[in-house]
């Protein structure tokens, strides 16, 4: 006979094995798509970068070259690449202000380092000021050997 608000050990054993898959779900979840920490290094609206590009920076001299593009004369910020990596993201020259990019977030995919960067521009009848600029933006990551992607998510503001 069933006491009505128990459970018999059929039903207990039931519930505790959907409740490890539904574990073993999300655990595998958060595993294909690992959040990676990142630090800002860098980010603006005036380069010497003036062709769109996104980078990936793993040695010194990489790092120098990088930089002399970017901001020749610069003191060039330090960057540990026994441990770390720098991601950029360079919009190239835009006609007006109110332009940006923000690397959003970064996340490995498997053995891919994925780096979610958005976009935004001057919204339709909006004045900016009419000067030339070159968004962008870098960051360090922790070193990751494998592949790198760029995408570009939810622009903001773009126009029409």
């Amino acid at each position: 006979m069933k006491v009505e608000g128990r459970r018999s050990n059929v039903e207990r054993r039931k519930s505790k094995g959907e409740r490890a898959i539904i574990g073993v779900v999300i655990s595998v979840t958060a595993l294909l798509a690992a959040p990676v920490p990142f630090i800002s290094i860098a980010k603006g609206f005036v380069s010497d970068q003036e062709t769109a590009r996104q980078a990936v920076v793993r040695t010194p001299a990489a790092w120098q070259a990088l930089w002399n593009d970017h901001a020749p004369g610069d003191k060039l910020p330090v960057v540990d690449f026994a441990t770390k990596m720098v991601v950029a993201v360079f919009l190239g020259t835009r006609p007006t202000a109110g332009y940006g990019v923000e690397i959003v977030d970064v996340k490995t995919d498997g053995d891919t380092l994925v780096v979610e960067y958005t976009e935004r521009a001057p919204g339709r009848g909006t004045m900016a000021a009419q000067i030339l600029t070159q968004p962008f933006h870098l960051v360090s990551v922790p070193r990751h050997e494998g592949t790198v992607r760029f995408v570009a998510v939810t622009s903001i503001g773009n126009r029409q």
